[in-house]
């Protein structure tokens, strides 16, 4: 059962985005440091599963409507041009879930497409830290955010794509005690929230981890004057650069050429910085449904690295 307070302001998940957009009007306003708490969907809608033996109906699950996300939220104070910082305090899960295949769209869409006969489901149901996959197998519920992201520039952008605003990024390491850093394009960073994971592998390599509703309890913050066009998540171990590409080699790339600007901010040579993130960072995959266009990978720089060398990043915590 989620531990998480009432004592806050609590953003309801009634009015529901399918893509992070400029036009949106916000729905709720924070102060910098204020701790709120915000109710997230499931990612196809709570309406389509509702019972432990429901079957989904793949005829209304349709394109855009994935990934409602509860937002925007307004950070006063926040310009374009800086940073906001979205501290994520928890995240909160809890009742049924699933997971499915879906035809066509996973890595071996030939496999199941041949093996399987329309979506395959499998429905769950999370409590106390444990998803109850079956009578005899459980898995340990590890809660982490898929779509967190701010008012991107130029066009609205679709709950199920990623770019340099965040969105649906699916990183693992957005998780309980880990800080989000996004660039801020317009007054208020207008910030999302949305497909909370109940539990996710690296990759998510045929498109469903347990997708589950959520609930989360965060703050933000701003580091005025400083941007990067990037996503970046800070852990209390490692600070990860991520970008997207429709294919491995693209996202792989975008995400190296982010880590290696970031260095170079902090002071670091280019040619050093590419040493150093071969003798010490790490390429990890967040996301690989190359056949959907939908590839974000990050890249890790570990913050005892970054603390040796005395390499100062503005508003990251390095003292560890």
């Amino acid at each position: 059962m989620s531990t998480l307070s009432t004592h806050h302001q609590i953003i309801r998940k009634d009015d529901l985005k399918y893509a992070l957009a400029a036009t949106d009007g916000f729905i709720a306003e924070v102060s910098p440091g204020e701790t709120f708490e915000v109710e997230t969907e499931l990612n196809i809608g709570g309406h389509l599963i509702t019972q432990l033996d429901e079957k989904l109906d793949e005829s209304k699950v349709k394109l855009p409507f994935v990934n409602p996300a509860t937002g925007p939220v307004r950070l006063r104070g926040a310009k374009p041009g800086d940073m906001v910082v979205i501290d994520v305090l928890e995240v909160g899960v809890h009742g049924l879930g699933y997971t499915a295949l879906w035809p066509g769209i996973g890595i071996f869409p030939d496999w199941v497409r041949k093996k399987e006969f329309g979506i395959q489901n499998r429905n769950v149901v999370v409590e106390n830290g444990i998803v109850h996959w079956s009578d005899s197998l459980k898995l340990e519920a590890k809660p982490m955010i898929g779509v967190i992201g701010v008012a991107p520039a130029g066009e609205p952008v679709s709950t199920f794509r990623g770019g340099e605003h965040g969105g649906n990024m699916d990183s693992l390491l957005v998780t309980a005690q880990s800080r989000v850093f996004l660039p801020t394009f317009f007054d208020g960073g207008m910030v999302y929230f949305g497909d909370v994971h109940a539990a996710m592998g690296d990759g998510e390599v045929f498109l469903s981890g347990i997708e589950i509703a959520g609930r989360i309890q965060a703050r933000i913050t701003v580091v005025p004057g400083w941007s990067l066009p990037t996503p970046i998540v800070e852990t209390g171990e490692v600070i990860a650069l991520i970008a997207g590409g429709a294919t491995f080699d693209e996202a792989a790339k975008a995400a190296m050429a982010k880590a290696v600007d970031v260095l170079a901010n902090g002071g670091l040579d280019p040619v050093d910085a590419a040493f150093l993130m071969s003798a010490a960072g790490h390429l990890r995959v967040c996301q690989y449904l190359p056949l959907a266009g939908l590839v974000h990978c990050r890249f890790e720089l570990p913050k005892s690295v970054l603390t040796l060398n005395h390499i100062k990043l503005p508003g990251f915590r390095l003292s560890i």
